[in-house]
């Protein structure tokens, strides 16, 4: 919110309402009162080798559920990726994982008229075909 107020472009915050009230740990670095999350830098939130989650808000938590499931049953190491605004969208980040998974889904709960994830696949997609996965 922060970083949101202070930059000098307009800037739209979306926020999932099922989410207030709960708590979540915090680093020392976050508590601290100059600690700004910069906008559009994308955070790993849980690092993996064989697909890679894209998400943001209240999906991002469901994503690393999903992604300790397929640990403990499958053997699956999934990365988490909250891409925390989408635009700036932070294309390195995806495209960084996809290289290293060659797997990618989005998980958005949003209503259809306002979908996010094909302007999350288009570019990370596009620039990892051409730049070459492993």
């Amino acid at each position: 919110m922060k970083a949101a107020i202070r930059d000098p472009n307009p800037v739209i915050v979306l926020e999932n309402e099922i989410l207030y009230g709960q708590s979540f740990p915090l680093s020392p670095e976050a508590q601290s009162k100059d600690f700004v999350l910069p906008i559009g830098k994308a955070k790993i939130e849980r690092p993996g080798k064989d697909i890679t989650f894209v998400s943001h808000s209240i999906n991002v938590g469901r994503c690393i559920e999903v992604a300790k499931e397929l640990k403990e049953k499958h053997g699956v190491e999934a990365e988490v990726i909250n891409i925390r605004s989408a635009k700036p969208l932070d294309v390195d980040c995806i495209v960084e994982s996809v290289k290293k998974t060659n797997r990618l889904v989005t998980v958005d709960s949003g209503f259809p008229a306002f979908v996010r994830p094909p302007n999350i696949v288009k570019r990370p997609l596009l620039l990892s075909f051409f730049l070459g996965g492993s």
